[in-house]
């Protein structure tokens, strides 16, 4: 694997091809495209990243990590119980979900575009093997009876509120999730409280899976 070397160049290429992936698809866009509204040669981006698949690679990857700090500080802030805590994430998701330009997840949008067995395939397995194990964990401390199951529960509801959220344009698409993962909760014999503060802190970055690094208030 590449040693990413810092470079202005690269961030700007990154940055760009990131906008250009969501927004029109990965094989929509070209090494063309991408060098010219980056203002670089092919030269630098092949210096960089190699290809075009390790950039696709690059761009996921960033997304994800950017995703899972995010989603995992706003978990952590939290002084409420794990079952709370479960609710948080919808919470945060339903910020990504209200943004302007929303397209749907980026790593399913992947994984439709690319074999099972490319890099981009793979690192959207992985992000998502992260999140059925923050669901895993988080089920596990609230004494779910089997936290797997749980977790992949809520990973569905997880996932259709983005889906809802792109294919319906619906916005509430999260915060319905959020009641139906509550209502899941209480059918698996997990008190949930119905009044507690699980929303966004105040100031809280926009490291969403449509926010693109450069984008970010401060970043």
């Amino acid at each position: 694997m590449r040693t990413p070397r810092p470079s202005p160049a690269r961030e700007r290429l990154l940055a760009v091809a990131d906008q250009l992936f969501y927004e029109r698809g990965i094989h929509a866009v070209g090494v063309d495209t991408i060098v010219a509204r980056a203002d670089t040669a092919k030269t630098t981006l092949y210096g960089h990243f190699g290809s075009k698949d390790a950039l696709v690679d690059a761009y996921l990857q960033r997304r994800s990590q950017l995703w899972q700090e995010h989603v995992e500080a706003e978990i952590a802030a939290s002084d409420s119980g794990p079952a709370a805590r479960i609710l948080r994430v919808f919470e945060v998701l339903g910020r990504s979900l209200a943004e302007p330009g929303f397209r749907g997840c980026p790593f399913i949008n992947a994984c439709a575009e690319f074999a099972d067995d490319h890099a981009a395939a793979a690192t959207a397995r992985a992000h998502r093997r992260w999140l059925h194990g923050v669901f895993a964990r988080l089920a596990d401390q609230a004494g779910a009876a089997d936290p797997e199951l749980l977790a992949t529960q809520l990973g569905m509801l997880y996932d259709g509120s983005m889906v809802a959220a792109h294919v319906d344009s619906d916005r509430a698409a999260a915060t319905t999730a959020r009641a139906a993962a509550a209502a899941l909760l209480i059918a698996s014999g997990i008190e949930v409280d119905t009044t507690a503060a699980v929303g966004l802190r105040s100031g809280s970055p926009r490291c969403s899976p449509l926010v693109a690094p450069w984008e970010r208030p401060g970043g």
